[in-house]
């Protein structure tokens, strides 16, 4: 049901103004702007380092309490609420909104990265570097990612369904602990930091997979990268999941998952068995050993004595990139997640969410190193001279039938970014409803005119050339975030302990002010 109710001035206005003023003030500044963001990226990944690392492993370990406590069988909704979705279509598209064409990008480029640089005072290139290689990416793409996403899922979800709040923002999340003051100017700012840390992740993800499709369509068509390409590329994109997020979420994001998720398994499929198939298998065996036996390790590692950098280049900066996106994966999870218990809502991120990168990483990670290791490809060599998109390029070239194969590359990831940016957008438009109950979309002209927004400022970024100040953006609107979710995560439990003291039972009434 499409709400027709007008946009709250106070939140749509100033986040509108803010993203696009400060992502257009780093544009036109890339020289002092990404100075100053760097050196705030610097700074809070080398000195917050133990607030990330620390607080992401507690939300994991928060998440399976949840689900195999007695909180497990508390549904999101009355007793009588059913499913909007099909399991299937319900995991397609929590999964697709959350890790975009990036988990194709990273599955191949990242593994590169850690056999020059391995963690752990490994030598590179040497095979304990192969070892790492997919390992680490699977650790960064895992349980604890997910339940970065999952966590504020929870929250929101309760504050909806249970106690029926009309308003699906994260500041509603925190009502718990801040109580009225979330209908003043603090939820205000709680939702406008929301809206601002998601478009500084959409902004990192872009800054991915322009070039990376950009690289590809040049191969496939003999034209040079350029502007223009990149250019063309956002339009696709744009006419992709501007329609999508005009249709919604029964007709257009649905519709686009499901067929995102089978488009990318037959991909999956292909490799695996058009390429070295017994050594991504036995690769595979190897980094699950390398990761059981090491997780505890990776999960708190800051390396603090040898200073190597290891941890803040890439974990620190994961979580960070993560928790930029994980009140926006909340709001948007827990819009389709109604009639689910919190068991059923943590097993889909963290579980079926983990299950599906680590088959990318396995299949795509482990032919990667193949070609490396055996000198079919020096594709270190391409990274180092020509960065991560001319990699991958070289990557999927070398499978048979590439002629065909790198074209449905290009379809993928224009597919897999899509279903994450109409639910960007779709989550945007949410958030600047007025009301919006759990059963509601929020009207088509606002989710447009988010679908546009996020275009534009993806075209006047790069038309300027400060997509790398936008991308380090991300890191730091993950700071105030932890906050919020901090807040949403103790109101949560105060909810849960006063509408079910027994944690078991239906719910006691709600004495909650519409």
């Amino acid at each position: 049901m499409e709400n027709r109710s007008q946009i709250d001035p106070y939140i749509f206005w100033p986040a509108l103004i803010v993203i696009v003023g400060v992502s257009t003030a780093l544009a036109l500044a890339p020289g002092p702007g990404g100075q100053l963001v760097n050196a705030a990226l610097a700074w809070i990944t080398y000195k917050l380092d133990w607030l990330y690392m620390i607080g992401a492993f507690m939300a994991f370990l928060f998440l399976v309490y949840a689900a195999v406590g007695p909180w497990g069988n508390i549904k999101m909704g009355g007793p009588d609420d059913k499913p909007e979705f099909s399991t299937l279509s319900w995991i397609a598209m929590l999964f697709c909104a959350g890790i975009g064409s990036s988990l194709i990008y990273w599955a191949i480029a990242e593994p590169l990265y850690y056999m020059q640089w391995p963690p752990f005072g490994a030598e590179p290139f040497s095979a304990d570097a192969a070892g790492w290689a997919v390992t680490y990416g699977m650790y960064h793409w895992g349980f604890i990612a997910w339940a970065l996403y999952c966590i504020p899922a929870l929250p929101i979800a309760y504050a909806v369904y249970v106690r029926k709040d009309p308003h699906l923002r994260a500041s509603t999340a925190c009502r718990g602990i801040l109580g009225d003051m979330v209908d003043g100017w603090v939820g205000k700012v709680i939702d406008v930091c929301v809206m601002f840390g998601l478009v500084g992740g959409v902004g990192t993800s872009l800054g991915l997979n322009v070039p990376m499709i950009s690289a590809a369509m040049s191969k496939i068509f003999g034209v040079p990268e350029s502007f223009g390409l990149n250019v063309i590329i956002l339009i696709i994109w744009t006419c992709i999941f501007g329609a999508s997020v005009y249709l919604g979420l029964y007709k257009g994001i649905k519709v686009l998952s499901d067929i995102n998720v089978y488009v990318a398994l037959v991909l999956l499929a292909f490799v695996l068995f058009a390429g070295p198939t017994f050594f991504i298998l036995s690769h595979f065996s190897e980094s699950l050993s390398y990761l059981f036996q090491n997780w505890f390790r990776m999960s708190l590692w800051t390396d603090p004595v040898a200073k190597g950098g290891f941890p803040q280049g890439w974990t620190v900066f994961y979580w960070a990139w993560w928790i930029a996106y994980a009140v926006y994966m909340g709001l948007f999870v827990a819009r389709i997640s109604k009639g689910r218990t919190i068991r059923e809502l943590v097993m889909a991120e963290c579980f079926w969410g983990t299950l599906g990168c680590w088959a990318y990483f396995a299949v795509f990670g482990g032919y990667t190193v193949h070609l490396e290791v055996n000198g079919i490809i020096p594709l270190t060599k391409v990274l180092s001279e020509k960065g991560g998109p001319a990699a991958i390029v070289e990557a999927i070239s070398a499978l048979p039938g590439s002629v065909i194969i790198l074209p449905v590359f290009v379809v993928v990831a224009f597919i897999f970014l899509a279903t994450t940016l109409d639910s960007s957008a779709y989550t945007l438009a949410s958030i600047a409803t007025k009301t919006l109950r759990g059963d509601e979309q929020p009207a088509r002209w606002v989710r447009v005119v988010w679908a546009a927004a996020l275009a534009a400022v993806g075209v006047a970024v790069l038309a300027i050339g400060g997509l790398s100040a936008i991308q380090t953006s991300s890191v730091i609107a993950s700071l105030p975030l932890i906050i919020v979710i901090f807040l949403m995560v103790l109101s949560f439990m105060r909810w849960v302990k006063e509408d079910f003291p027994d944690l078991g039972g239906k719910p006691q009434s709600v004495d909650y002010k519409e």
